[in-house]
C-alpha cells in the first residue's frame, strides 16, 4: 500500500515539473530566459519549454507604449512662465536591453522628457512656443530616441498637449485678439470695396482677353481651312486657292491667287490686281525644289516657326541654293537649327486633311442672299460695297444660277 501511495506522489511531481516547464509567450510579447540568474536567450512567442527551477522567463510586452510627461512651469526667452504637458509614444526594439539597462524606463523617459521639454521651450519666445509646437515634437522626438536607443527603445512620436500661458498674459491676449478683429473689421469692408472695383476691372480684361483668344482661334482655324484648301489643289480636287499667305505653296498648291477679294481697289494710291502664283513655275525661276523651298520658308519665318534670326528672303535663297538644307545652313553660319524642324517639315509636306470625295465638290447655285448675309449682317461689310461688287461680278457673268466659274474666269 505505501509503495502504490509513493508512486502517485513521485507521478504528481513529475506532472507538476513537466507544467511548471511549460510557458507560453503571447504574439505580442518576448520571452527573457535566465538560467540560474545569468541570461541564457530571448523566446518568440507561442509554447515555449523551460528547465523548472532552473530557468525563469520573463515577459517583455512589445506593443506601443504611451507615457504622460506630468505639466511643469517652463519660463520662455520673454521671461513668461508657462505650464507644459506632454505625451510620449515609444515602442521596444530590443527587450534584453531593455531589461537589463535601465531599471525604471517610464520614471527614466519621463524625467528625461521634461528635462528636454524645458530646454527647448525656454529657447523661444512665448509666440513662438505657441505656434512652433510641431517643430517642438520634432525636436524632442528626436533627443528622446537618441537617448533610449540604448535601452532598446525606439520612441515613435512626441506631442505637446498644452502650452498654457498665465492668466494676465492671457487677458492680455484676448484683448490684442479683440482689437486685432475689430482692425480686421475695417480692413475687409475696405477691402471688399476695392475688391469689387478690382473684380469689375478684371471682367473688362478678361473679356478682353477672350476676344483676343477669338482672334486668334480663327487665325488658326483660318490657316487650318488654308491647309485643307492646299492639299486638295495638290490633289487635283480644287483648281486654286485664293489666299493672301504664301505657306499654301508649301502644302503643295499648284495654283495660288493673291488679292483676290481685292482686285480693282485702290491700296496706297495704286490699284491692286488679282494675282495668279503657280508652284513649278515659281521652283523653276529659282532653281529650287519643293523640299529645298520649304527649307526656306522656315527660315525666314512660317505660321509654325519665327524664322532663324538675321536671314531673310535674299539671304536665305542664296543659302539654300548653296548648302541646299537648314542643317547644313546652320552649320556653315554658326546658327542653331530650329526646334521641332522635321515636325515642321513633315506638317508642310504631308499635312493632315479631312477627307473629301469628289462628288461633295459638285459646284452648286451661288447663294446670293447667304453670301450677303455672312459679308453684310455678320462682318459689317458696307451695303453699298457689296452691292457695287454684286453688279461688277453679275456684268462679268462671274455669278450665275447655274453654278459658279472657276478662278481662273478674273
Amino acid at each position: 500500500m505505501f509503495t502504490y501511495v509513493l508512486l502517485a506522489v513521485v507521478a504528481i511531481v513529475v506532472v507538476l515539473f513537466l507544467i511548471a516547464g511549460v510557458k507560453i509567450v503571447r504574439p505580442y510579447e518576448r520571452g527573457i530566459v535566465e538560467r540560474l540568474g545569468r541570461y541564457k536567450e530571448t523566446k518568440e512567442s507561442g509554447l515555449q519549454i523551460i528547465i523548472p527551477f532552473i530557468d525563469t522567463i520573463k515577459r517583455v510586452d512589445m506593443r506601443e507604449q504611451v507615457v504622460d510627461v506630468p505639466p511643469q512651469e517652463v519660463i520662455t526667452s520673454d521671461n513668461v512662465v508657462v505650464s507644459v504637458d506632454a505625451v510620449v509614444f515609444y515602442e521596444p526594439t530590443d527587450p534584453q536591453r531593455l531589461v537589463y539597462n535601465i531599471a525604471n524606463f517610464v520614471l527614466a523617459i519621463t524625467k528625461l522628457a521634461q528635462t528636454n521639454l524645458r530646454n527647448l521651450v525656454g529657447d523661444l519666445q512665448l509666440d513662438g512656443a505657441l505656434t512652433s509646437r510641431d517643430r517642438i515634437n520634432a525636436a524632442l522626438r528626436e533627443i528622446l530616441d537618441e537617448a533610449t536607443d540604448k535601452w532598446g527603445v525606439r520612441v515613435v512620436r512626441v506631442e505637446i498637449q498644452r502650452i498654457d500661458p498665465p492668466p494676465d498674459v492671457m487677458a492680455a491676449m484676448h484683448e490684442q485678439m479683440k482689437a486685432e478683429r475689430t482692425r480686421r473689421a475695417t480692413v475687409t469692408e475696405a477691402e471688399g470695396f476695392r475688391e469689387s472695383e478690382i473684380t469689375r476691372a478684371e471682367g473688362d480684361k478678361q473679356a478682353q482677353i477672350l476676344e483676343a483668344e477669338g482672334q486668334r482661334q480663327s487665325a488658326i482655324l483660318a490657316a487650318e481651312g488654308e491647309a485643307q484648301a492646299a492639299v486638295m489643289a495638290a490633289n487635283g480636287q480644287l483648281d486654286a486657292v485664293a489666299t493672301q499667305d504664301w505657306d499654301a505653296l508649301l502644302y503643295g498648291a499648284p495654283v495660288v491667287i493673291r488679292n483676290f477679294t481685292s482686285d480693282g481697289s485702290k491700296r496706297m494710291g495704286r490699284i491692286v490686281r488679282a494675282q495668279r502664283i503657280e508652284l513649278d513655275q515659281i521652283l523653276a525661276d529659282n532653281e529650287l525644289s519643293r523640299d529645298q523651298l520649304i527649307d526656306l520658308a522656315i527660315m525666314i519665318g512660317t505660321d509654325f516657326h519665327p524664322g532663324i534670326k538675321g536671314i531673310g528672303p535674299k539671304t536665305g535663297l542664296k543659302l539654300i541654293k548653296e548648302f541646299d538644307t537648314i542643317e547644313a545652313v546652320c552649320a556653315a553660319k554658326d546658327k542653331e537649327v530650329p526646334e521641332r524642324l522635321d515636325e515642321i517639315r513633315e506638317i508642310f509636306r504631308n499635312h493632315p486633311v479631312v477627307e473629301v470625295d469628289d462628288e461633295s465638290l459638285t459646284q452648286g447655285t451661288v447663294d446670293v442672299e447667304g453670301l450677303k448675309k455672312f459679308l453684310v449682317e455678320d462682318r459689317q461689310f458696307s451695303q453699298k460695297r457689296f452691292d457695287n461688287a454684286m453688279d461688277l461680278l453679275e456684268n462679268a457673268g462671274l455669278v450665275r444660277t447655274g453654278g459658279q466659274t472657276s478662278l481662273f474666269s478674273f
